[in-house]
C-alpha cells in the first residue's frame, strides 16, 4: 500500500501541513523539524504526487514535443536541446511522434492538453494547423520548431530551408555538374517544398542546367534506396551527374545503392549533397557533404521562447537561423 502524506505526518509528530511545508516551502519549518520529516519519508519511502500536487495548481512541470519522426536523427538532437533548456528551468519534455499523420499529433495534443503541460514544442505534420490553432485558442501555448507561419501568426523557431537548397545546388553547379535529380519525401511538407524552390532558383539561373525532381512517398532510407535502384536502373546517359537530397536518411539509401556492385561511383559518377548534417554523415562509405541545421538549438530555443511566453517577457515571436554548408568528399570537384 503506498505511503502517503498523513503516514508521514503520523510517524514524524507533525501535521500534515508542517509535512507539506517541508516538501514545498522547507523555508517556513526550523531546520530541526526538516530534518526529522526528511529522515521520515527516507524510512517509510514516501514519494510525493506531483500529478495531484500539479493539478490542483492547474500547471504541470512538463513541456510537450511532437515530431514527424523521432527515427531521424535530426528530430533526436532537436529533443536533446528541448531537454536541456527545459532542464534548465527545472522541466521535462514529453515527447510525441505524430508519424508525420495529422490524427497521431492532433491525439499527443489532446494527451498533453489533459496532462496540463506548460505547452508544446511543434513539428507540424502538414500545412493545415486547423487543430492546432483550436489548442491555441483554448489556452495551450504552442511554438513551432522548424516551421514558421506566415506573418507570424504563431511563434517560431525555424531555418532557412530555400537558402539551404540553393547552397546545395549552388555548389553542385560551381562543380560542374549540369543535370541535378533533387530526391525527396512528398512536396506537401514544408521544408520539402522550400528546399526544392531554393534548388530550382540555383538552377534556373544557370544556363543549360536542369532539374528533375524525383518524390519519395517518405524521408527514410529505404526510400532513398528504392530512388537510388531506380537511377542504377537507367543508362548511364540518362542519369543525372549529381543529387542534392532532401535529408540525410535519403541520401544515405541513395549511397546504398549506388555502391552496391559498385554501380556508380560517388563522386565521380554522380555527386551528391544531402541535408541536415546528421553525425552518421561524415561516417559514411563517401563521407556525405550536407547543409547542416543547428538541430540542437533549434529545440533550445523553442523551449526558451516558451518559457518567455508564460512569463511574458518581450521577444522575437519568428526566430529565423541561417544554414550552413559542410563539404565532403561526396561532391568533391572533378580533378
Amino acid at each position: 500500500m503506498a505511503v502517503g502524506v498523513k503516514d508521514v505526518a503520523a510517524a514524524a509528530g507533525v501535521s500534515v501541513g508542517t509535512v507539506s511545508n517541508v516538501l514545498n516551502q522547507p523555508e517556513r519549518v526550523s531546520a530541526r523539524t526538516v530534518e526529522r520529516v526528511q529522515r521520515v519519508i527516507q524510512e517509510l519511502g514516501f514519494v510525493r504526487n506531483d500529478a495531484a500536487r500539479q493539478l490542483r495548481a492547474g500547471r504541470s512541470r512538463s513541456i510537450g514535443l511532437v515530431v514527424p519522426d523521432i527515427g531521424n536523427p535530426f528530430f533526436a538532437e532537436v529533443a536533446r536541446g528541448a531537454e536541456d533548456r527545459a532542464a534548465d528551468a527545472g522541466m521535462t519534455v514529453l515527447l510525441g511522434n505524430s508519424d508525420e499523420q495529422d490524427a497521431r499529433q492532433e491525439a499527443h495534443l489532446e494527451l498533453f492538453q489533459e496532462q496540463r503541460v506548460n505547452g508544446v514544442l511543434l513539428t507540424p505534420a502538414s500545412d493545415d494547423l486547423t487543430a492546432v490553432h483550436r489548442f491555441v485558442s483554448g489556452g495551450m501555448p504552442v511554438i513551432l520548431v522548424d516551421r514558421e507561419v506566415e506573418q507570424g501568426v504563431l511563434p517560431s523557431v525555424s531555418v532557412d530551408d530555400v537558402e539551404g537548397g540553393c547552397l546545395a545546388a549552388e555548389h553542385l553547379l560551381a562543380s560542374g555538374r549540369r543535370r541535378i535529380a533533387y530526391v525527396c519525401g512528398p512536396r506537401s511538407v514544408r521544408q520539402v517544398a522550400d528546399r526544392l524552390a531554393g534548388a530550382e532558383a540555383a538552377v534556373h539561373a544557370v544556363p543549360g542546367a536542369e532539374l528533375e525532381v524525383i518524390e519519395q512517398p517518405s524521408l527514410t532510407v529505404l526510400q532513398g534506396r528504392a530512388a537510388g535502384e531506380s537511377l542504377v536502373s537507367r543508362e548511364p546517359s540518362a542519369r543525372p551527374d549529381a543529387v542534392f537530397a532532401a535529408n540525410d536518411l535519403l541520401a544515405v539509401g541513395l549511397l546504398q545503392a549506388f555502391s552496391f556492385g559498385a554501380a556508380v561511383r560517388v563522386p565521380e559518377d554522380i555527386a551528391m549533397v544531402g541535408y541536415d548534417d546528421i553525425d552518421f554523415a561524415s561516417a559514411t562509405v563517401v563521407p556525405l557533404s550536407s547543409v547542416r541545421q543547428p538541430a540542437r538549438l533549434l529545440g533550445w530555443t523553442g523551449v526558451d521562447l516558451l518559457l518567455k511566453e508564460l512569463d511574458g517577457v518581450e521577444h522575437d515571436r519568428r526566430v529565423r537561423f541561417q544554414p550552413e554548408l559542410v563539404v565532403r568528399e561526396s561532391s568533391a570537384p572533378d580533378s
